[in-house]
């Protein structure tokens, strides 16, 4: 493909990238405009393509990611944490401390690199992981592998579990993994206001050098003025898909032949991280649970679905945990 004009290149990059992400999404599979993406891009890189995304397009899915997360935190959230924070921070220590403790047996005893075994293994969301990977050292790629993983097993986990135990009354397929709804009527002041927030944001991280500034600084500052009512962050779909694709393509155009290899020898390792980081995180929800009654009655559930600091797989369990209980 090397000898095809980079105009060609990016046509067939991108209708790659729409062929594998639409029925990813139809499919209901989590981020599937950032999955698709990626995995044409690898596809491409593999056939040879020469083309390169810019970095200020990466940066803008950076942005546009932390302006989504902010867009969760919401005064009536954070009242609800304040109230019952013991329990908030146990969920949270707990997710922490499985992810903390599996990256651990991955650079001790694995073959992985110690920043993206970390990073693969992190709470949090996992689009926010792997946006902010690469400006720590690790490999995106790898580290979209692990968080993606540990994503359709705790998808496939949740339905198991709710069939088995919970019963078709107690549906958990949208606390696992809801995408972004459209936004019908959105206010287009909003949107303007959001999107110079998310700009601001994005060229301040750069400019003061903050690791993954270009999504923590934007994410800091629409949490911080929303919270405040200065603003009510407004990201219709079709401006996500945008973001979640630009760093899908950017990781995937990135791909070797050599990375192929190594990358097929770590799904052992990648596998056993996943399933052990889902264990860990369901004893933690089996503790909490196992709480004094009258703890049980709070809304946790609701507070960790809401919550970008836990990670996936934690909210299952305790999103299943608390409903049964």
């Amino acid at each position: 493909m090397k000898t095809i004009r980079p105009a060609a290149q990016w046509a067939l990059a991108i209708g790659a990238s729409l062929t594998l992400a639409l029925p990813l999404d139809w499919f209901a599979i989590p981020a599937a405009f950032l999955v698709g993406p990626m995995m044409a891009g690898i596809l491409c890189a593999l056939g040879g393509v020469t083309i390169r995304l810019p970095r200020g397009a990466f940066v803008a899915g950076q942005a546009l990611i932390g302006c989504l997360i902010a867009r969760a935190i919401t005064a009536s959230l954070l009242t609800s944490i304040v109230q019952s924070w013991p329990f908030m921070v146990a969920a949270i220590l707990g997710a922490v401390a499985a992810s903390t403790l599996v990256g651990w047996l991955l650079v001790r005893f694995g073959s992985l690199p110690g920043s993206t075994a970390a990073w693969g293994t992190s709470a949090g969301a996992a689009s926010a992981m792997v946006a902010m990977s690469q400006e720590f050292g690790a490999d995106p790629l790898l580290v979209a592998m692990m968080q993606y993983l540990r994503v359709i097993f705790v998808v496939l986990t949740a339905s198991l579990v709710a069939g088995l135990w919970l019963g078709p009354e107690h549906p958990v397929s949208g606390a696992v993994a809801a995408a972004p709804s459209p936004l019908a009527g959105a206010s287009i002041i909003s949107l303007i206001e959001t999107l110079a927030v998310a700009a601001a944001g994005a060229w301040l991280g750069l400019r003061l050098k903050i690791p993954a500034g270009g999504l923590l600084v934007p994410m800091t500052v629409a949490a911080l003025l929303q919270g405040a009512g200065y603003l009510t962050v407004t990201l219709p779909k079709g401006l996500l898909l945008l973001g979640y694709g630009a760093i899908g393509l950017s990781i995937g155009l990135r791909f070797s032949r050599d990375l192929l290899r190594s990358t097929m020898r770590a799904i052992p390792e990648m596998l056993a991280a996943t399933f052990a980081l889902i264990g860990l995180c369901g004893v933690s929800a089996w503790v909490l649970v196992r709480l004094p009654t009258q703890t049980r009655s709070l809304p946790i559930w609701r507070r960790v679905q809401a919550g970008s600091t836990l990670s996936r797989s934690s909210r299952l369990a305790a999103t299943l945990t608390f409903r049964s209980s």
